[in-house]
């Protein structure tokens, strides 16, 4: 037999060793994660505002931390570029033009700012904000698309009273109240 005969194989007996020993053992990635490792990780907010946590903040302050943490990647005040327009296309979801879909014209839910932005932004640091910078970077971009006040605090029971523009525009998910 060649040598490359004997490679081929041993490279197979060992694959189907390996096999076996994985379905025997399972696959044994990683470990078991902690209560206190899902339970960060265990953070959704629903539309009704379940969960919210404690924290509130202004247009005013969330303007600071939009300043330091969100513009590079959505543009002075929201406008966009490189990445995603956040204020503006209200009345653009209806006709023959490509709809402007930001928080302001199309997002249903104001808790779904807070959802999002506590979860996945700033995107080079996810889950870095303190629930006091979410609810003000929320208030921030509420107040830019007109929806609430320069004044308004916002916190876990103010957030979930606030109608976005597009609220009725969506059919709800059995889960949630309209």
């Amino acid at each position: 037999m060649s040598t490359r005969n004997n490679l081929l194989i041993a490279v197979s007996a060992l694959a189907i060793i390996s096999a076996v020993a994985v379905a025997a053992d399972g696959p044994n990635l990683g470990r078991v994660a902690t209560p206190e490792e899902i339970a960060a990780w265990d953070v959704s907010i629903g539309p009704d505002g379940m969960g919210l946590p404690p924290g509130s903040g202004t247009p005013k302050q969330g303007e600071t931390v939009y300043l330091a943490k969100c513009v590079v990647c959505h543009g002075e005040k929201g406008a966009g570029k490189p990445n995603d327009q956040l204020v503006g296309g209200q009345g653009t979801l209806p006709g023959d033009k490509p709809p402007v879909k930001t928080v302001g014209s199309f997002w249903p839910y104001a808790t779904t700012i807070f959802d999002y932005v506590r979860r996945a932004m700033p995107y080079n640091e996810s889950k870095s904000l303190t629930n006091d910078e979410v609810y003000a970077v929320a208030a921030y971009i509420l107040n830019l698309n007109g929806i609430v006040s320069a004044d308004e605090i916002l916190d876990a029971q103010s957030l979930q009273k606030v109608k976005m523009p597009n609220r009725d525009g969506f059919i709800p998910f059995p889960r949630y109240p309209k």
